[in-house]
């Protein structure tokens, strides 16, 4: 997504080595490109935890593409807001495009096509466009979002396991809006759904020994 920011701090780095290590062992047998998805609540750093494991990759001599699931939204960022204000309920995975992310990782584990074309999220503008990717060198693919733990076709699956009560601070210091009450209550909504994706996951990421620290 366009617009979006990163604050990469060494929780993230060692989160990213959890997962590069187990990774590693999916690709000494690699027919086709290795998907994995980093999943967790808003603020947990699953942005920044994708972004080192692509570097990890890359210089272990895998090509890795990230994936993001705020670039698969049904609206863009304000519009969604504006949306679930008229109606709360809206809050969930049906405000994904879960099937276009399902079908870009289909497109490129078959191996038989040079580009794929995505969504991407301009945020400042509040729209959607396309863009192309390259993906024929492409060895790892990483998706990273809220409920990218429920993907069919991930071959490994992280989930960084900080509730929104715990990242408040580093939603703050990343966020382009202020916290508020209903924010808050769409973030316990979140945690209602994905406590119960995290049962899925093949890896667990404890949170930090200080919160305050990430």
């Amino acid at each position: 997504m366009i617009g979006d920011k990163l604050l990469i701090t060494e929780y993230h780095r060692k989160s990213a080595a959890v997962i590069f290590k187990i990774l590693q062992e999916k690709l000494k047998d690699l027919e086709t490109p290795v998907v994995v998805t980093v999943a967790g609540e808003s603020g947990c750093g699953k942005s920044e935890t994708a972004a080192v494991l692509a570097e990890l990759c890359a210089d272990a001599g895998n090509n890795a593409l990230i994936l993001q699931q705020d670039d698969y939204f049904v609206y863009p960022p304000k519009t969604n807001h504006n949306k679930r204000l008229e109606n709360i309920n809206r809050v969930g995975p049906q405000e994904v495009k879960l099937d276009t992310i399902e079908k870009n990782i289909a497109d490129i584990k078959k191996g038989d096509t040079a580009v794929i074309t995505k969504p991407l999220v301009i945020f400042d503008d509040d729209r959607i466009t396309e863009e192309t990717v390259a993906v024929d060198e492409i060895t790892v693919v990483i998706v990273e979002g809220t409920y990218t733990t429920i993907l069919k076709n991930a071959d490994l699956k992280a989930f960084i396991n900080r509730d929104y009560r715990q990242t408040k601070k580093s939603r703050l210091a990343r966020s382009r809006d202020s916290a508020t009450a209903f924010l808050e209550k769409v973030l316990s909504i979140e945690h209602e759904i994905i406590s119960e994706h995290k049962k899925l996951a093949d890896i667990i990421i404890p949170p930090p020994e200080n919160e305050n620290a990430v």
